[in-house]
Order: C-alpha cells, then structure tokens, then sequence
C-alpha cells in the first residue's frame, strides 16, 4: 500500500470521530431516508454541534478554521460509507467558500455561522432546463429596480433543493452579455416569489434531495449581490469550479474502494461450483486490476489535494483528473456488480445502491466530455 502522508494522526483522530458518528447518527435512517427523498434535519444539526459544517470556515465565522484536509476527511467517509443522501460537502465546501471567498462583512457574519449550526441549509442554483454545463446560456435573469433586484427563472437538478434556506443563484443581470453578463445571488428561500417545485425522482442518489427551483418576480435587496458588483458571476465561478471538482474526485475514488472492499468480502464468502468465488482466475485478475487502477487514481487525486492546499490546482487538472476518477468509479462500480452475481442487483445489497449513486458523477460539476474539452484547450 503506498501511504497517504497528507493525513497525520489528528487528521487519523477526526477520521474516526467522523466514521463513528455517521455508523450512529446515519447509517442506521438511510433506508428510511431513501424513502423520504431526504435526510433529516436533525442530522444537519448534530453534525454542526460537532463541526462537521463547514469546519474550514474562520472561528469569527463559526468554523474551527481548519484546512480543507478536515473537509477531505468528511467526503470520504460519507461516500465510503454509501450515504449519498447527505448533501454537506455541497453545503460546507461549495457555498460556504463562495460567501467567504466573494460576500461582504456583513453577507459573512449573518450567514455563515447559521450554515456552520445547520440553522440554515446551503444550494447554488446554477443548471436550468436548457442551460447545464454551458452556463453561459443560462436563461434566469435579475433586473435591477431601484434598490432591489427582481428575480426571474427556473432552476433544475438543485442538490439540497427541498432542504435549503439559502440558495447562491446564477442569475443574468445583463441578458444581453454572455459570461459578462452573469452575477451571483444570495436568495432565501422565505422570499416571495421563490417556490421549490417536485423531489426530483432520480436513478440513484435517493436519499439525496435534489429539486427544481422556480423564482417569480422575486425582490433580492442589492446587499444579497455577491462580490458587491454585477459581472463577476462567471468568473466567481470559474474560480470555484477546480475545488468542487476535486470534491467529486475525492468521493470518487474513497467509493471505489468501498466498492473494492466490499466485492473482495463477497468473492471470499460466496462459492461457485464448489469453492469461493475468489478461487477462480477471472475474478483474482479483475480484483487485482480493479485495485491497481483505483491505487493510481488515490496518488493523483492525493496529489490534487496537495496543489489545492497550496492554491496551485488548475483548471484544465481539476478537470482531469474529475474525468478520471469518476469514469473508473464507474467502471469498478459496474466490475463490482458483475462480481456480486444477481445479488449485485439487489437493492438491499451496498454495491447496488452505490452502482447507481455513481452514475450521476460523470454529469454533474460540468460532464466529463466538457472536462475534456478543457483540458484539449490547454495543449
């Protein structure tokens, strides 16, 4: 095994504080919660009492300060442990750094804190119907009127949709402008006009609730424009976009090990034909295969982590390697279930469930053919 030097006995600590609370606190509801088409709220709630929200955030914000390391942590352990409907990474290290990274004094101190408690629940709104990795062609518009913004659009495919109480929304304030014309908001979901259409009924990622979004003459005071100018929605984005697609990888390749793992336990119990399942060649080679690539995918992405610790992590490498991870968890995913026999086919059985969770990541965080795209025009 190569060793994960980013992490130190601290971190090892937190790791284990982190798994023992979700095999408690999570585990045990996420049937349930599959069925209801989201997690509960005492969970978001319990888990910021013990920082588990947004623990990079500033102490004057609500955090503990702590490096994104703590954030990598959480994402693991979640998506080790299949709990797909738990939509904190979203919540913790995509909006919160927006607020932090581009919001006013007074933007920070009213939100923040209430994110890190889990008094609030984040979203960003950015894909539409006929507007998702081209964000350019988003079609939601904000019109200034004296010292508001009116909001007007719909929004689609919204992580946290039901849950959240704040939303960043990706919204024109020129629509005539492409990427110049864009601007961020931050909208409450208490606000006329604002209303939160059906649970959407996806493939996988069932506990997971994931919603339209529709805005209809909505008033946003001109305080609630994030970065204080409009025009600077796209860059803010772009700006963003390589850490949340190292967030993707790094839930990618921890559920390809699980997967690893729990088809490794399964091949050694199960017998075909008189002996385990793991006797028989094909199922060695595939294992060991399965395994190099996944060891190789955890040194890149490990690497990844270290550039971003160091603000050194571009564009065209987030993209890379959020191609990668995501196309191999894919293809383990699949071997993995090929391995389970009908079982693997199984709702009750971990590997069915986490076979049809990781189809959506090859999509979401821009789709990997765009990944490619970006990374073609760096040659």
């Amino acid at each position: 095994m190569i060793p994960r030097t980013l992490f130190d006995a601290d971190l090892d600590g937190f790791r284990d504080s982190v798994r023992r609370f979700l095999e408690q606190e999570a585990t045990p509801h996420h049937a349930q919660w599959e069925k209801d088409g989201q997690v509960s709220r005492e969970l978001w709630e319990k888990a910021g009492a013990l920082g588990f929200l947004c623990p990079m955030l500033p102490e004057e914000y609500g955090g503990v300060g702590a490096d994104f390391r703590y954030s990598a942590v959480i994402m693991e352990e979640v998506s080790r442990a299949g709990l797909s409907g738990i939509g904190w990474t979203l919540h913790s290290d995509i909006v919160a750094p927006y607020i932090l990274n581009y919001g006013s004094e007074a933007q920070k101190k009213h939100y923040l804190p209430r994110l890190a408690t889990g008094e609030m629940i984040g979203a960003i709104a950015m894909t539409e119907p006929g507007a998702g990795s081209d964000l350019q062609g988003v079609k939601s518009n904000a019109i200034k009127q004296g010292d508001h913004y009116v909001l007007n659009g719909s929004k689609t495919f919204i992580t946290n949709g039901q849950m959240a109480d704040l939303v960043i929304v990706v919204a024109k304030t020129d629509p005539k402008e492409g990427a110049k014309g864009t601007s961020l908001f931050l909208v409450e979901a208490a606000w006329e006009g604002f209303e939160k259409g059906q649970n959407l009924n996806k493939v996988g990622m069932k506990a997971q609730d994931t919603s339209e979004l529709f805005f209809q003459d909505v008033r946003i005071p001109v305080t609630h424009l994030l970065g204080g100018r409009e025009g600077q929605g796209f860059f803010q984005l772009m700006q963003e976009l390589p850490a949340e697609r190292l967030q993707v990888a790094l839930t990618a390749v921890a559920a390809a090990e699980a997967a690893w793992g729990w088809t490794l336990d399964y091949v050694k119990d199960r017998k075909a034909f008189g002996k385990p399942v793991i006797a028989f060649q094909n199922t060695r080679f595939k294992m060991a295969e399965m395994k190099a690539e996944i060891t190789a995918a955890r040194v890149f992405t490990d690497r990844c982590l270290e550039l971003h610790l160091e603000r050194k992590l571009d564009i065209p490498t987030a993209a890379m390697l959020k191609q990668l991870t995501t196309d191999l968890q894919c293809k383990v995913m699949d071997e993995c279930v090929q391995l389970h026999g009908g079982y693997g086919y199984m709702w009750e059985y971990p590997i069915a469930r986490a076979w049809a969770d990781s189809r959506v990541q090859r999509i979401y965080a821009g789709t990997n053919e765009i990944m490619k795209e970006i990374v073609a025009r760096s040659f």
